[in-house]
């Protein structure tokens, strides 16, 4: 029997969750255990786990859970630096040499625990097995237009929240862009034929915006890419990995220009493979972009958990996707699980 303990997220504006009722009815059925924490944000109510069976803990209780229970969340932990001794599941940004990173695998090696980081959760030929990317492309495009429609009233974007649903968030963007008295501007998305940036596509066009596409060969020559500082817009859904081009240089803050809004739906700035080098930290949901130039301004949208602006969508398409991997934690010492175990181990061992 495997015990898998969904703690409340700690982290501001994110409503998401990882797995549904549903879900969690199927894993108890299949003989598991699985307890839910109480959290006043989540999109799901905690009376629909307690239906499923679930066991129901405090918010935050997590620490106290038995050593066998395997820790399920989303976002990051409190940065309390203390050992952590649980296995735990997360998006964990710890593998790409991010400093912050280390610090989480310091406390695993430290508490002697582990990290099955939702990001590596992969199949025999290395495809990631379930991904918030289509939202997050969804909702990076939709920040990235109301920072352009900012720009037209000369203003910098003010802060951004969660809607209860797709169409809000429609209904308000539209009405954003229709108070601007200029045509909707012109789009480029990198990665186009991927999640986030199917996602990030799929929402332009809803707001009437031409979109040009672009994947893996028109990036294949390495660069430099004069056609992104063509566009007013530039969505990037290209993972910080090492072979990564850099697709806006340093000097992309020099006039000469259409470029006004960047939109950084991979959100990576602290990786040494980051493609967008014009700024070093993610924006926030209070302040979603940060200006690097005047003179045309230059923003760039870089919120790291975009998904939880569409906490609802998000949630049920990333649970429907990872539940057939959970299904497999009786043999997570193989498959999926195994690989990632694999990759924690390798980290860990060099920090």
């Amino acid at each position: 029997m495997v015990h898998l303990w969904v703690r409340a997220e700690s982290r501001p504006n994110e409503d998401r969750v990882g797995i549904t009722p549903d879900g969690a009815a199927r894993l108890i059925a299949a003989g598991h255990k699985l307890t839910v924490e109480e959290s006043p944000h989540r999109i799901i109510p905690i009376a629909r786990y307690a239906e499923a069976g679930a066991v129901i803990a405090p918010q935050g209780s997590w620490p106290t859970a038995p050593d066998d229970a395997i820790i399920f969340g989303l976002k990051e932990l409190p940065a309390d630096g203390s050992p952590l001794r649980h296995r735990h599941i997360m998006f964990g940004h710890a593998f790409k040499g991010q400093s912050a990173g280390q610090v989480l695998l310091r406390r695993f090696r430290d508490g002697g625990g582990a990290l099955y980081d939702l990001e590596y959760l992969l199949d025999d030929s290395g495809r990631r097995l379930a991904a918030f990317g289509y939202w997050a492309g969804y909702a990076g495009a939709a920040v990235s237009l109301m920072a352009w429609a900012a720009q037209q009233r000369g203003q910098i974007c003010g802060p951004v929240h969660a809607y209860a649903g797709r169409e809000l968030l429609l209904d308000d963007l539209r009405a954003r862009l229709d108070a601007v008295p200029r045509p909707r501007p012109r789009a480029i998305v990198i990665g186009a034929l991927g999640r986030v940036g199917r996602g990030a596509s799929d929402l332009l066009r809803d707001m009437g915006v031409a979109v040009t596409r672009w994947d893996m060969a028109e990036t294949a020559h390495g660069g430099p890419f004069p056609e992104i500082l063509a566009h007013e817009l530039f969505i990037n859904a290209i993972l910080a990995m090492p072979g990564v081009p850099v697709f806006v240089p340093a000097s992309a803050t020099n006039p000469g220009r259409a470029l006004t809004v960047i939109g950084d739906v991979a959100c990576d700035p602290s990786s040494d493979f980051s493609p967008i080098k014009v700024y070093d930290r993610e924006t926030t949901w209070d302040q979603p972009v940060r200006r690097v130039a005047e003179h045309p301004p230059l923003d760039v949208m870089a919120i790291d958990n975009l998904p939880s602006m569409l906490p609802l969508e998000s949630s049920e398409d990333y649970a429907g996707q990872l539940l057939p991997v959970l299904e497999q934690l009786g043999q997570i010492g193989a498959g999926p699980w195994g690989r990632a175990n694999a990759i924690f181990d390798k980290h860990v061992n060099e920090v």
